[in-house]
């Protein structure tokens, strides 16, 4: 039965729709105000397509340095287990690949449709090409109560939920940043903001060109000679940049360290199975090879053409060299290049290739349901918050565990 609180949600994305939910579920009327035309855009192209809903191997190491302390206690009330017990609850049939969970259906309308169907079961109403642009507390009565002030509209509100994003995906979900004026505007705190789970930009004149080429490596990112951040899987190197699943998971990590003007470099190693001695073993082998060869015959099965020519052009030396006039001490020296292949770091791509926003609205500002300690009855949740997780449903983790938290606590009598 609907109780007469009356909870808004600013924001009709991943955390905005689970925090609608989560507070229609506890009896309130509910309103979504969505800047665009419908809810749910970021979400339905996520996973390629696929919605990597959350990951069964979730820890509060998967998450920036800042919000490790917090995120144990909000990963214990509500964690995985409760995130797939909601899925459930909604109809959505899941299936768990090497722990990456995803709908069964293999797209991410599934989950976006969810969510959505179950809005219109609780009765939530949606108020579309809106945009919240200011939040005014009311101090005349003894309960928490605002004005909630949009492009079109004011409403009256006894709690709000702002769940607009940061600044990733500007073209995809009309991410401008005014969540952090809003906020800052009742008295939190913004820490800077950077692209995260992006690619990286690099001027270097011996990349591979054209579309480049893909190869699993482990990247190291260095300050100097010290390892800052350490990534295994597949690494995509092209004329003007590197970029793959260990580049993006560091990507944020990078930006902040450039915005420091701290020169950061990525080394690739194309031979991370191979320790030291085995390494050594295996250059052994490729020297005692029989046959006259020439330095280009030796690398052609040794590793990617693509390259095998950066590196003798790093080397400034020709494929068509002999093995014997090029020495077996150099030769030694180049296959050893494959290990420690380092790339300068000029920049991140910006927030249009960003999957998510680096920094955000304090954590230190909210309570454990995301509640503003400043403004009681406001909440913030998701990428607005200073909190990115890893690639791999960490973030959507973050998403329905802050959207529910809030919306139960702001739906509650």
């Amino acid at each position: 039965m609907a109780n007469e609180r009356k909870v808004i949600v600013a924001g009709g994305g991943a955390s905005g729709l689970c925090a609608a939910i989560a507070a229609a579920r506890e009896g309130a009327k509910v309103t979504v105000i969505e800047k665009s035309d419908c809810c749910g855009k970021k979400l339905s192209m996520t996973g390629n397509g696929r919605c990597n809903i959350t990951n069964i191997d979730m820890s509060p190491d998967d998450f920036n340095e800042a919000a490790k302390g917090r995120m144990k206690k909000f990963l214990h009330k509500f964690g995985v287990q409760r995130t797939m017990d909601f899925f459930e609850s909604l109809g959505l049939v899941m299936t768990d690949e090497a722990g990456y969970v995803y709908p069964i259906s293999g797209q991410a309308a599934s989950v976006v449709n969810s969510l959505y169907k179950e809005c219109e079961r609780l009765q939530v109403s949606f108020c579309y090409n809106e945009q919240v642009k200011k939040i005014i507390p009311d101090g005349k009565f003894r309960e928490p109560h605002f004005t909630v002030k949009t492009t079109a509209n004011e409403y009256d509100a006894d709690r709000v939920i702002l769940a607009v994003g940061g600044l990733a995906g500007p073209k995809t979900c009309m991410a401008t940043g005014d969540g952090y004026y809003i906020c800052e505007s009742l008295g939190m705190k913004k820490k800077d903001t950077f692209p995260a789970l992006t690619s990286l930009i690099a001027e270097d004149e011996t990349l591979p060109q054209n579309k480049g080429v893909r190869m699993m490596a482990t990247v190291s990112f260095m300050i100097g000679d010290g390892v800052f951040a350490s990534e295994y899987g597949e690494v995509q190197i092209t004329g003007t940049g590197i970029s793959g699943i260990p580049i993006m998971q560091a990507s944020g990590l990078v930006a902040e360290h450039l915005s420091k003007n701290r020169p950061v470099t990525a080394s690739i190693n194309f031979f991370p199975e191979y320790d030291d001695e085995a390494f050594e073993k295996l250059v052994s082998k490729m020297l005692s090879l029989p046959g006259e060869r020439r330095l280009g015959d030796l690398l052609e099965g040794f590793c990617n053409q693509e390259i095998n020519e950066m590196v003798l052009k790093r080397m400034k030396l020709s494929p068509s060299m002999k093995l014997k006039n090029v020495g077996e001490a150099m030769t030694k020296c180049v296959l050893e290049k494959y290990r420690d292949i380092r790339i300068d770091i000029k920049g991140v791509s910006d927030y249009k290739k960003a999957q998510v926003t680096r920094g955000g609205i304090s954590l230190g500002d909210i309570d454990d349901n995301c509640q503003s300690i400043a403004v009681p009855g406001v909440f913030v949740i998701g990428e607005l918050l200073d909190v990115d997780g890893r690639c791999g449903g960490y973030n959507l983790q973050w998403a329905w565990c802050s959207g529910y938290l809030a919306g139960e606590a702001a739906g509650c009598l």
